[in-house]
């Protein structure tokens, strides 16, 4: 039997789906259209960036007739995007890139990053240079619409993320430990990964994912902004239109772009 170490959301990717299958896609897209429409006056073209396996584009796409593009840097989770949207039959184009090298020839009107991808970056200069990156495909009216995670709601997560087990499609299992490090405010995921032979009794191989997420406090986050030309519109709390605050567990921050000089 082979051990592995896996690069994050390479072997991770075979088993998102039945990681999050406790996650409302269609409630979380219907709450992205919502802040869509309450903040732009007439979005046509949507850019996810961080997007995965593609599930809140594809939901986006099936609730609405917007022009979606999705990416990530995670080769296998596209592959397993651009499936998804063959099987539904749906014109969501997926690309792989990553989000601190923009390298799109396009605009669009609205850019969205969810499930507090943003908390993978550890650096509030890495955080600015996102920002900056995404000018690439913004004008002036476009909305930048991200969420993320607060130390409150890591706290709250290890209860039900700790010692998680399951099964997913393609003779896989999973476990996964969960931890928090309330001092330098890292949430810490560790996956173990095993293909199973097809009687699903014996490890052929097995590998270990390590995901680390930087926790931001909500006036962290606004400094961050504040470093940029980019303007606030709103910071709306969890999946509600109501204003966020240092008690919220997930912020979703709407940023409208600056001037292109």
């Amino acid at each position: 039997m082979k051990s592995h170490s896996s690069p994050e959301y390479s072997k991770l990717a075979q088993i998102y789906d039945a990681l999050m299958a406790d996650v409302d896609y269609e409630v979380w897209a219907d709450f992205i259209d919502e802040i869509i429409q309450t903040n732009h006056p007439d979005p046509v073209s949507i850019l996810e960036i961080a997007c995965g396996t593609g599930s809140i584009a594809l939901s986006l796409d099936e609730l609405m007739c917007y022009d979606i593009v999705g990416t990530d840097k995670s080769a296998e989770m596209i592959e397993i995007a651009r499936q998804k949207a063959r099987d539904q039959r749906s014109n969501v184009e997926f690309k792989v890139m990553d989000f601190l090298d923009v390298d799109l020839d396009r605009t669009f009107d609205v850019v969205i990053s969810t499930f507090d991808s943003v908390n993978y970056l550890h650096k509030p200069e890495q955080i600015v240079r996102m920002l900056n990156e995404l000018k690439k495909v913004l004008t002036p009216e476009s909305l930048f619409v991200f969420d993320f995670t607060t130390p409150k709601n890591s706290i709250r997560s290890i209860e039900y993320l700790n010692n998680e087990e399951g099964y997913a499609p393609g003779n896989y299992r999973f476990f996964r430990k969960s931890s928090y490090d309330p001092e330098n405010r890292i949430h810490y995921n560790a996956f173990d990964i095993e293909k199973l032979d097809e009687d699903q009794e014996t490890v052929i191989e097995k590998f270990h994912e390590v995901h680390e997420q930087k926790i931001y406090t909500l006036a962290e986050m606004l400094d961050i902004i504040d470093e940029t030309d980019y303007k606030l519109l709103a910071k709306y709390e969890d999946f509600d239109l109501i204003d966020a605050d240092e008690s919220s567990l997930r912020i979703t921050m709407v940023l409208q772009c600056p001037t292109i000089q």
